[in-house]
């Protein structure tokens, strides 16, 4: 999940927002200012509603960011790399480049999410009983109580023992911890998600057909991306066991062709050397050292009558927010940390020297090679 616009960093950690996000926090303000809040407390003008439900929808965003900077925070403190933190339609994720260490690290890691949930929902609880006892206005009473409502309902559903969830990790640590195999845990966490998740489906769809409404549309929603996630989770965890022990030096492209920072647009797209080989090329420096990645869908993009001027060190994608490798470095490992798209490509270097790119096909040629033994040839799979 990649956030279309970034909010900046806290405690270090990218914040990110999916534009699905515009459509849960619609749907939170429209419920509660349209519906939950006039129902309740009726008389109101309409404004005061909308105020409060927006207001509501804030909030509860808040809350979500806090429960994954703590994933996030904890994440850090025992040597797992946070890529960013993305809030999207059901709810917020934490990418971590890396997996934890141990089982106990894990338990730590996923078990904070649920604490911070749970310790929120308990002072916005205390908060509605001191608004009442003050006769604080009615409508602010009602939105601190639901947000500590959701707040608590947000903790025990994240805590449930079935992946993607934070219980599905927790579950994971406890599989790991009794079995010494991380791989056979996180096989046993995807099948309870899946479970859980064709569970809710069917409730889901249950109380549609009862007169549920949306209600049961959601939950049946919420099941299909538990069946999703889960089902995708537990096949990367078998390319992780495929890929157990396999180097990124042989799966990788080795000696990339590169494109010179200070060539032009216009010139790059139409030598034939890059036109025709691959969809994206290191970018390096008068010193050969690499600067970046251009893919060339980003250099299609430049108008025609600047692409004379404007060069390929221009449209780059930076070093710094490039997926950077060693050839040494363990496969299974750097599988997490990758993404489909031209712009996606990890670059390998060897003390500071390109020396290959790596992209999803080439893992998926390598994990081809490593589970058909009459293809392979006698070099390995860097022959390839």
């Amino acid at each position: 999940m990649r956030a279309t616009f970034a909010l900046g960093r806290i405690a270090g950690v990218r914040i990110g927002v999916h534009w699905s996000v515009l459509f849960i926090f619609g749907i939170i303000a429209f419920g509660l200012a349209q519906s939950r809040l006039p129902h309740v407390y009726p008389g109101h003008a309409l404004v005061v509603y909308w105020l409060a439900g927006l207001g509501a929808a804030v909030v509860f965003f808040a809350s979500l960011l806090a429960h994954e900077l703590a994933h996030a925070v904890v994440a850090r403190r025992n040597g797992v790399v946070v890529d960013d933190i993305v809030l999207w339609l059901l709810g917020g994720v934490a990418r971590l480049k890396s997996e934890a260490s141990s089982p106990g690290a894990e338990l730590r890691i996923a078990g904070v999410g649920p604490l911070v949930s749970l310790l929120l929902g308990g002072l916005f609880l205390l908060g509605t009983w001191l608004l009442a006892l003050v006769s604080a206005p009615v409508l602010l009473v009602e939105v601190v109580a639901w947000l500590a409502g959701i707040n608590l309902l947000l903790a025990v559903f994240n805590a449930l023992p079935a992946a993607p969830l934070d219980g599905g990790r927790l579950l994971r640590a406890y599989l790991w911890w009794r079995t010494g195999d991380r791989l056979r845990a996180t096989a046993g966490a995807t099948t309870a998600g899946r479970v859980l998740g064709w569970l809710l489906v069917a409730l889901g769809l249950v109380a549609f057909m009862r007169g549920g409404g949306f209600g049961g549309l959601w939950l049946a929603l919420i099941g299909w991306f538990l069946i999703a996630a889960a089902t995708a989770e537990g096949r990367q965890a078998q390319l992780r066991g495929v890929l157990a022990g396999v180097p990124v030096r042989d799966a990788m492209t080795r000696d990339p062709l590169t494109v010179p920072a200070a060539l032009a647009i216009a010139d790059l797209l139409a030598d034939p050397l890059y036109r025709y080989r691959h969809s994206a090329f290191p970018v390096s420096g008068v010193d050969g050292a690499p600067l970046g990645l251009v893919t060339l869908d980003s250099a299609r993009q430049v108008p025609l009558e600047r692409s004379g001027t404007v060069t390929a060190g221009e449209v780059m994608v930076p070093l710094s927010r490039v997926t950077v490798a060693g050839p040494d470095g363990s496969l299974a490992d750097l599988l997490p940390r990758m993404e489909p798209g031209a712009e996606h490509r990890v670059l390998v270097m060897d003390e500071g020297r390109l020396v290959g790119i790596l992209s999803l096909s080439d893992i998926s040629r390598t994990v081809t090679w490593l589970m058909n033994p009459a293809s392979r040839g006698p070099h390995g799979v860097g022959g390839l």
